[in-house]
């Protein structure tokens, strides 16, 4: 079947999928989440005067309490700002504790990071960020943008059909694994009738409405200094965890410069270490050597998989926090490095290893405003309700991003006192000679860098508009020449890359390969048009 391409800008009807969708356009306000009421929430503050930022903080907060199972106030944040025409990265990433050893968490029986409990909890930069954002840019106060959240928080909502589905799922493992008295808090909180909530079925958190309420009314300081600090650590110390109320005190989101590669004609920005959207600029990189992509085509698949792989093995090999990688950023993101790791990709699959550059359950969130403001937010607890720790009477979940640090000696990774780890949430967003294109993000884990490349090239290479971006059938390289694709994926392609040595599995259905939202802005209208994601709960609200 003949492939139909478009040249940006993007034709509006072209959608090569099944399920078609058409993308939203607004003038005025966007933002596009995974939860309806959180994108509500968002446009509200649009609406009240705030801009694009105070619209990602409303829909952030709101998502801590509307989709719990990806998130939650005890977690991390990594921010892409477009305001005044420049581009602001915030690492709101938090650190491991001072007082943690590689050498106490192999007294405590591990060979490896455990995943749940107090050991893998580091210190959250959810509230930090959001006092941040609204400090440095935000029209509105924190404690007005927190205002939904706390009477979501408060006075109930009803469970979004994904959400529950997840909770569910979770709830299920937990009741067989976390049986330990410092769980005990979870399931009072997120199971408190005995059982998780239903699709539909109303669910409150008084204690999450405190800590928000607090959290506003002090610009953060209640969390990093005050009571609910405090709380965190006697929590810790109870369950014999290191965080403590110094090392929340000491906390400080950073902001950074993002980096980004030139990718036909258009600039793709991510976050830098510790986050790995290195890996997707990496990817990118030795794909824009590469000329006569089209979609759907073998020869494209196979060249993803192969550059994604290659993307992969360097971000395993260097990324970690900033102050202890062994590799330049610029040195890995160079043409001449890219080349080298084109030339590295053949006919057939293959297993790649990292290269040597010469010296010289998360959520996603896109907001934007009428004025040119733009944001790409993304948040997470990691491993869904991330350690299984709730902080009793504050709804506060804590996160267990700790668990990808490694105990192993000359890992780049492996775990210090006050160090951050491998991070996997990224935000990205794209330009085009120095004006603001659009924001972008697919949540979930390892996919996410994958998710951006496919969506990048689904927009760029492709021609397609964001809805149609979103709902192409994905792939999902997962170590070895060992790739799921989903149910949608063509069949006869399948079988082709299977050909060249891709172990190529269906999955049973697409829960694992990411959830996105895409905003893009017309340079010469302001028109915005966005694409929500079918994974999920996805929502757009517009004025």
């Amino acid at each position: 079947m003949q492939q139909l391409v478009f040249e940006p800008p993007f034709d509006p009807l072209y959608h090569p999928y099944p399920s078609y969708r058409a993308p939203v356009y607004a003038r005025r306000g966007m933002v596009a989440t995974s939860q309806p009421l959180a994108a509500q929430a968002g446009l509200d503050a649009l609406k009240r005067g705030g801009n694009a930022v105070d619209a990602a903080i409303a829909t952030a907060a709101a998502l801590t309490v509307v989709e719990p199972c990806s998130n939650g106030i005890g977690g991390d944040v990594f921010a892409l700002v477009w305001t005044g025409g420049k581009l602001h990265g915030l690492n709101a990433s938090g650190p491991a504790p001072r007082s943690i050893t590689v050498e106490a968490v192999r007294a405590a029986g591990f060979s490896e990071m455990p995943p749940y409990g107090p050991l893998p909890v580091t210190v959250p930069g959810a509230p930090a960020a959001w006092a941040e954002l609204s400090r440095r840019f935000g029209r509105l106060s924190l404690a007005e943008t927190l205002e939904p959240a706390i009477r979501y928080a408060e006075e109930g909502y009803p469970v979004s059909p994904t959400v529950a589905d997840i909770w569910g799922r979770t709830f299920e493992q937990y009741r067989h694994t976390l049986k330990e008295p410092c769980f005990r808090s979870w399931f009072d909180v997120f199971a408190p009738a005995g059982r998780p909530p239903a699709a539909g079925e109303l669910w409150a958190s008084p204690g999450h409405a405190r800590s928000l309420r607090a959290i506003g009314s002090s610009g953060a300081e209640a969390f990093y200094l005050g009571e609910l600090a405090e709380r965190i650590a006697a929590c810790m110390r109870e369950a014999g965890g290191c965080l403590s109320e110094e090392d929340l005190a000491a906390f400080r989101p950073e902001w950074v410069e993002p980096i980004g590669v030139s990718y036909r004609g258009y600039e793709v920005w991510e976050m830098p270490p510790n986050g790995q959207g290195l890996v997707a600029l990496l990817a990118l990189n030795a794909l824009k050597g590469f000329e006569g992509l089209h979609a759907g085509s073998v020869d494209t698949y196979h060249k993803q998989l192969e550059a994604m792989k290659l993307a992969f093995a360097d971000g395993q090999r260097y990324i970690t926090d900033p102050a202890c990688m062994t590799a330049n950023v610029r040195d890995l993101l160079s043409d001449r490095y890219a080349a080298e790791r084109r030339a590295l990709i053949g006919r057939r699959a293959s297993l790649p290893d990292a290269g040597k550059p010469q010296g010289g359950g998360t959520v996603y969130l896109a907001a934007a405003d009428g004025e040119g403001g733009m944001v790409s937010f993304i948040q997470s607890n990691y491993m869904k309700f991330g350690s299984g720790l709730v902080v009793p009477g504050t709804g506060i979940a804590l996160q267990n991003r700790g668990c990808d640090f490694s105990l192993e000696d000359g890992s780049v990774n492996r775990l210090e006192p006050g160090k951050r780890t491998y991070h996997t949430i990224i935000p990205g967003f794209l330009t085009r000679e120095g004006e603001a294109v659009g924001c972008f993000g697919v949540m979930g884990a390892y996919m996410q860098p994958q998710g951006h490349v496919q969506a990048v090239m689904n927009m760029i290479d492709f021609g397609l508009h964001p809805q149609a971006a979103l709902d192409a059938p994905r792939w999902q390289w997962t170590g070895g020449r060992t790739v799921l694709v989903e149910p949608g994926f063509p069949p006869a392609a399948a079988q082709s890359l299977a050909r060249l040595g891709h172990d190529i599995r269906f999955a049973p259905d697409s829960g694992g390969f990411g959830r996105g939202q895409i905003i893009r802005r017309d340079p010469a209208t302001g028109v915005l048009c966005g694409g929500t994601e079918w994974r999920t709960d996805g929502a757009i609200a517009v004025w």
